[in-house]
């Protein structure tokens, strides 16, 4: 027999929201959807942002009773991040900012959970990729209101190399004819964002998952270019470029130092945390390295470094089809913030 729990969903209206960058995005609309039910106390709620590209859609397989995250003990609330095409977005607001931050989206999403339920101080703060980025946010930007951040394959501070990345991708959709300037687009550039997809492909998997040939033994694509296609440029494709940018923009100024709290100052930053940190890089992450979070280590007072054994690369973080690493992530983190 099937377990179910309540979820609910809708559409937050913030108004006119002024940025980091001194910008106001107008008429700013954060949407999300809750799973499970908040206590009286309302001490059990968890976090849970999103990662590049995604929608809360495509981060439920890991809230179930046996998965990552229970529903039937946690109030699980996916914030969609601003520019994934639900919340607030480039492709469809011409006024939108240039440089919408993580600090940006945590500050929105907190507006909205005391507005809607009264929350002011969370169990925990759960993400992957960007995700996770905007859970290292939550975690310096609310000491006193964060119990525990769950950082999959992210960051405190986007790394030069992994700017490097970035930069290559924000340059393809530039050199698009479609492309207006400042990440706006006469049309979608279909052909920039195949080129997109294949880049990406070379970076969210690592060297020794093409090696081992899992590309086509786990995900059943009959050559190379077949998986390029399918898996990637097709994803991509499905996704405006307008904030395909835009979130890449974000992704680049992502940094939890860089604010009025902390001038910039990442030690500052990371010291200040009170949360219990749990920091789960892949071991073949190419962008979101384990060396940085060994650097980041010296500085929180609480928190446990566990590196995913995957050759999976970044998508270890993601694994709705990786078993193991799947498996890995739930232990760790169920006994990090109480099962």
């Amino acid at each position: 027999m099937s377990v179910t729990w309540p979820v609910q969903q809708g559409v937050f209206d913030l108004g006119d929201l002024t940025v980091q960058s001194g910008e106001v995005m107008h008429g700013a609309k954060l949407s999300w959807k809750a799973h499970g039910t908040l206590n009286a106390a309302r001490d059990n709620v968890v976090v849970y942002p999103c990662s590049y590209g995604a929608q809360h859609p495509d981060l439920e397989w890991l809230i179930a009773p046996d998965g990552i995250l229970d529903p039937t003990r946690w109030f699980i609330v996916i914030p969609d991040m601003f520019s994934n095409g639900l919340s607030s977005s480039a492709a469809t607001d011409p006024s939108f900012p240039k440089v919408v931050t993580s600090w940006d989206n945590v500050h929105a999403q907190a507006t909205m959970l005391k507005a809607l339920w009264g929350i002011e101080r969370v169990h925990a703060v759960y993400g992957f990729s960007m995700g996770a980025q905007q859970a290292y946010h939550w975690a310096a930007a609310f000491p006193e209101q964060v119990g525990h951040a769950i950082v999959v394959c992210g960051s405190a501070r986007t790394a030069v190399h992994n700017k490097v990345f970035l930069s290559g991708l924000l340059r393809t959709l530039e050199a698009a004819p479609e492309h207006l300037g400042d990440g706006r687009f006469s049309a979608e550039p279909m052909a920039a964002k195949r080129a997109f997809g294949h880049i990406y492909a070379g970076w969210g998997l690592s060297q020794d998952f093409y090696r081992a040939g899992l590309h086509l033994s786990a995900l059943g694509a009959p050559d190379l270019e077949t998986f390029l296609e399918r898996d990637w440029a097709g994803r991509f494709q499905l996704r405006p470029a307008a904030n395909l940018y835009a979130q890449a923009v974000t992704w680049t100024h992502g940094d939890i130092s860089a604010n009025p709290l902390y001038g910039g100052d990442l030690p500052k930053a990371l010291g200040a945390i009170k949360a219990r940190v749990l920091l789960l890089p892949s071991e073949t992450d190419l962008y979101f390295r384990v060396a940085d979070h060994h650097a980041e280590m010296a500085h929180l007072a609480h928190g446990r470094l566990s590196p995913i054994p995957s050759i999976w690369g970044h998508r270890a973080g993601n694994p709705a089809v990786i078993p193991a690493d799947r498996d890995f992530i739930k232990t760790e983190v169920r006994a990090w913030i109480g099962a």
